[in-house]
């Protein structure tokens, strides 16, 4: 079996030459690129980025690229989203001068309460489940400042799932801040109320002949950090 090339290892000094075929890349902040698989929807393709098997050379810049796409927004507790927001959440936190952290999570514990629990699914893993608050964390939550951290936001159907569980707790949070913005599906329902901070985004693509090309109309127009806080 041919072995398939190991994505989010490394940056790049250039990008890949167009039309796109198997991978696609994303520009960083700080001027260096991300080459990313690129999955194919049928009529459109989007690039793929799983957090949990990245380099921590990757993912070190990414986070405080976070960190710096979110400071504004005066954030006092962060809230990781299950599963692959856990990564972010952390060190996302840490970098905004926090002690600690609030981590949803899909396994439910013997004094975690129904009310505080929503169905969730997203594009990646389409099957339903809920996610649960642990009750004793509210506390940490309630009359504060919550940022909403993610690894990619690309239908939204998970972000409006934290939305929703942050509603049950009585918290309306500050921003969401993800890794990667992908393309703009998300935008339709988002609330405007919640804006959306980024270390990155891409576009959707478009079939060309000979692979694909970016839509640039669907690149998502997010805060993003400075050049300088790479």
């Amino acid at each position: 079996m041919e072995q398939a090339p190991e994505f989010w290892q490394r940056y790049e000094a250039a990008p890949l030459p167009p039309p796109f075929t198997a991978a696609a890349p994303a520009a960083m902040p700080d001027g260096r690129w991300l080459h990313l698989p690129l999955r194919d929807y049928g009529a459109v393709a989007v690039t793929g980025f799983i957090a949990n098997q990245a380099s921590f050379s990757v993912l070190r810049p990414i986070c405080a690229w976070m960190a710096e796409a979110a400071r504004d927004l005066g954030a006092e507790v962060v809230v990781g989203l299950p599963t692959l927001g856990h990564v972010f959440g952390a060190p996302v936190a840490e970098a905004l001068g926090h002690s600690n952290w609030v981590a949803p999570g899909y396994s439910r514990k013997k004094w975690y309460e129904e009310a505080l629990s929503v169905p969730t699914s997203s594009s990646t893993a389409p099957d339903a489940r809920r996610m649960w608050l642990d009750p004793r964390l509210l506390p940490r939550l309630q009359g504060r400042r919550v940022l909403l951290v993610d690894d990619v936001i690309s239908t939204g159907s998970s972000a409006h799932a934290g939305l929703a569980l942050l509603g049950k707790a009585g918290v309306r949070p500050v921003g969401l801040c993800v890794a990667m913005a992908q393309g703009d599906r998300w935008r339709v329902e988002w609330p405007q109320d919640v804006p959306v901070a980024a270390a990155f985004a891409t576009p959707l693509f478009r079939r060309v002949e000979g692979g694909w090309m970016p839509d640039e109309a669907t690149r998502p127009a997010i805060r993003l950090p400075l050049r300088e806080a790479a």
